[in-house]
This record gives structure tokens, C-alpha cells and sequence, in this order.
């Protein structure tokens, strides 16, 4: 399978967990959205364009402070799972890819943002398709939520990498598949190498999730590599995990989340 296939089909995987990532993905910080809004100068009835959705764990919080989110989610399940998650709610969920969207240009939205998706989205077409539907002055804003490992963290995570490997799905023994909060390699050069964008803000997040055994499987159950991954080898690791965490005391995990948030301005000058 070639490389384009392959990022398709993981991107297109999240589909099978359409029902349970609601509850499975962590929320990401109140204090996120709050300096998103405070980066962008937002107000309340501006309009919004989310690019991948999914279930609306993005969605909903700024919903709720009152602007007008329009959201362009490939999955039919997950944007199922999110008109029901949002009803009630000033959103439009258009089902289909941002890349075929055909959202007219100057649409004179105040943001583009994406949660947990940009990296998903062609490379190629996501800076060009935002830029052309921000209104002039707006901003673009995407963030991750990534794995983190603080000085102090919970050892689980190494020590289960032995059932990782085992089944030939090991993390790199390289710091960088390990990183710190506060040191998630940046995206800076790549926005502005899109000569459409100006990088107006940048700020490191973490925080920290305790996840009983259940609800540890089934946030791993919502991560595009374990749900592709062969049945006989996630079940072996499932069951690992199952094992280990029951023998702890408080049969749980503690997962620090790592994100950093990207704010950028649209440059104005006629694009050519």
C-alpha cells in the first residue's frame, strides 16, 4: 500500500469508533478556548468553519460561547454522532471531505480551526482552501492532542512498550517519541511556509487524565493505528493491559495530554 493509501485509510478509520469517541477522547482545557478567542479577537455570532469535527469534542465548547460553527467532517458516522451531540446548537454539519468541500471563496468566515485533524487533511490543499474562505483579517487555529511524558509520569507506558514490541507495534527507543510538555516539535516554519498565513500566537498546553482499565481500552479504542491494528495482536495487547492495570492497587492509569495550540493570521495581499 502505497503512502497516500495508507494516510486514507487511517484518516477514514475513525469511522468504527464514531459511537464511543465522545466519551473516550479526552475534553480538551476550558483555558484553551479561552485564549484561542482572547489570539483571534472573536465575539459571539462570528462565524466559524471547523474542519473535521468528528463527534464535536472541539465543537461544542465554543458553540456554547456563542458563535456560528459550520463543520466539514468526512464520516457519516461521526457526523451523525455529532448533530446529535450538538443539537440545540447554532451548527451546520456538512458531511464530506474539506478537500471536495466547495465552500465559496471570501465565505467571510472569522475562523478556521481544526481539533485533532489538520494533520489529516491534504497538505497540498488545507492552507489554500482556508485562506479562501476567511474573511480578510481572519485566522486560521488547529491544535493535537498528543501523548506527553513528564518527568514523574506514570511508568506504565514504557513498561507496556514490551507487549508493544512484541507484536511488532514498538515505539522508537528515540527521545522524540517521547516527548516532554512543553517540547512537541512545532509547526511554525510550515504555516508560514504557505506564504498565506502569519503566526500571531503559540502556546503549550498539558494536563493529565486518570483512566480506569475500561476506560484506558476504549480511548485505545478510538486511536487509528489500534483500530487497523491485526485482531490477534490487539488482543494480546488489550489483554496485557487489562492484566497489568488490574494488578495495581487503584487499577488505573495516569495519561498526561499534551497540545499545542497555533494561531495564525491571514494574510491579506491578493494570493496568486
Amino acid at each position: 500500500m502505497n503512502a497516500k493509501n495508507d494516510h486514507n485509510k487511517l484518516r477514514a478509520s475513525f469511522e468504527q469508533a464514531a459511537n464511543i469517541y465522545q466519551q473516550a477522547r479526552p475534553d480538551y482545557p476550558e483555558e484553551l478556548f479561552d485564549d484561542l478567542i482572547h489570539a483571534t479577537n472573536l465575539n459571539p455570532g462570528d462565524r466559524l468553519l471547523e474542519v473535521g469535527c468528528a463527534t464535536g469534542k472541539a465543537t461544542l465548547p465554543l458553540a456554547k460561547r456563542g458563535f456560528s460553527i459550520t463543520c466539514v467532517e468526512l464520516g457519516a458516522e461521526l457526523a451523525a454522532a455529532a448533530r446529535h451531540n450538538l443539537v440545540g446548537m447554532d451548527v451546520d454539519i456538512v458531511n464530506e471531505s474539506f478537500e471536495d468541500w466547495q465552500g465559496e471563496d471570501g465565505n467571510g468566515f472569522s475562523l478556521v480551526f481544526a481539533a485533532t485533524a489538520w494533520k489529516w487533511v491534504d497538505p497540498e490543499v488545507r492552507y489554500m482552501k482556508a485562506w479562501r474562505v476567511l474573511r480578510p483579517g481572519g485566522h486560521l487555529a488547529f491544535w493535537n492532542a498528543d501523548h506527553v511524558f513528564p518527568d514523574g509520569g506514570d511508568p506504565f507506558f514504557r513498561e507496556i512498550q514490551t507487549v508493544y514490541h512484541e507484536i511488532g507495534e514498538g515505539k522508537s527507543v528515540e527521545n522524540n517519541d517521547w516527548p516532554r510538555p512543553g517540547e512537541l516539535n512545532e509547526q511554525r516554519d510550515e504555516i508560514e511556509k504557505s506564504g498565506l498565513f502569519e503566526v500571531v500566537h503559540i502556546r503549550h498546553f498539558d494536563w493529565e487524565r486518570i483512566y480506569h482499565v475500561d476506560e484506558y481500552i476504549q480511548l485505545l479504542e478510538t486511536f487509528s493505528g489500534h483500530i487497523l491494528m491485526d485482531e490477534r495482536k490487539r488482543d494480546k495487547l488489550f489483554n496485557e493491559i487489562r492484566a497489568r492495570l488490574n494488578r495495581r492497587p487503584e487499577k488505573s492509569v495516569r495519561r498526561h495530554w499534551g497540545a499545542i495550540l497555533y494561531v495564525a493570521r491571514r494574510k491579506d495581499e491578493q494570493w496568486r
